[in-house]
């Protein structure tokens, strides 16, 4: 209990402030997206750009780690995608749309905060080997499925072009991928630069937190009820399970396993709504699920805590 008091409900406290703040009208809608577009385009990045650039890459890439994960999120992806199709009977290209909802547990703004508040600041070193991976991975996969799934099996080399396409206009990926060429080329940087992105990481995971309270309000619970079940509970039961399973058998440490587990128990993120509304699939059922299954992970992320040694 106290661990839930603790850790959790200050996240999502703040979450619940940008929700009421949104529902009153004390935040306009373009407040909020004038806060999520410097959070998603400017803070973040640059969090994980400091975090990929300072990063020992020899210790924290650790390939057990990165597979007990990614293989869990595959299965969660598939688990989404077979489920929707042979249970519910939807069509294929909303199947992929579902798919991708129990694939991208939201990382970012819920994994990284409730980690840091569990384990302390020095335990997000493995968290950030995820989240360098997370958004290529998670967007090939899903833009790659489901491209294929529309031309009808026939990939073509213009398939390639739309998925690196997709992946470097996000600048999640671009702030990782500047992190990755300055950690292996040695590059200094100067300290004034540093100390001014460090002002910008800290502002980026609780304004991450308040405006996604603020985008939360606009995703009404609608849909089949069924599969917004479903959903939540491959996202966060069967991939943390998953996940947790494979770490045990790959022996991680206990810091890593920790940080995989904690990734995979997080809700389907806001990308899950953006992957569906791109394709114009399934968006029902992610608004509702990434609402329904954030407000779940209050409980579930709590007992996941209380598992890990």
């Amino acid at each position: 209990m106290q661990a839930l008091i603790d850790v959790i409900l200050p996240v999502f406290l703040v979450i619940g402030f940008g929700y009421i703040a949104a529902w009153r009208g004390w935040f306009t809608e373009a407040s909020v997206d004038g806060v999520m577009q410097f959070v998603q385009n400017f803070a973040v990045p640059c969090l994980l750009f400091t975090a990929i650039a300072r990063l020992d890459l020899d210790r924290y890439f650790d390939p057990w780690l990165l597979a007990s994960f990614y293989i869990g999120a595959l299965s969660g992806f598939l688990l989404g995608l077979f489920g929707a199709r042979f249970l519910f009977g939807r069509d294929w290209e909303d199947a992929v749309a579902i798919g991708f909802c129990c694939l991208f547990s939201n990382s970012v703004l819920l994994g990284l905060p409730i980690m840091e508040r569990a384990y302390g600041p020095d335990a997000l070193d493995a968290n950030y080997a995820i989240v360098a991976m997370h958004s290529p991975f998670c967007y090939a996969v899903g833009i790659s499925v489901m491209e294929i799934t529309r031309s009808r099996g026939r990939a073509g080399p213009a398939l390639v072009g739309r998925v690196l396409k997709a992946m470097f206009s996000n600048a999640l990926i671009l702030g990782v991928a500047a992190g990755f060429l300055v950690n292996l080329s040695g590059i200094a940087m100067p300290s004034a630069l540093d100390q001014g992105l460090d002002l910008m990481v800290r502002a980026a995971l609780p304004a991450a937190l308040f405006a996604l309270g603020g985008v939360l309000l606009r995703y009404r619970p609608d849909g089949d009820l069924r599969i917004v079940i479903f959903v939540c509970f491959v996202g966060l039961v069967a991939h943390p399970l998953i996940t947790r399973g494979l770490g045990s058998a790959f022996s991680l440490p206990d810091p890593a396993l920790r940080s995989a587990v904690v990734t995979a128990a997080m809700a389907p993120g806001v990308n899950a709504y953006i992957f569906a509304n791109m394709y114009g699939r399934a968006r029902r059922v992610a608004a509702s699920s990434v609402l329904a299954a954030t407000a779940l992970s209050i409980l579930t992320v709590w007992m996941w805590l209380g598992s890990l040694p």
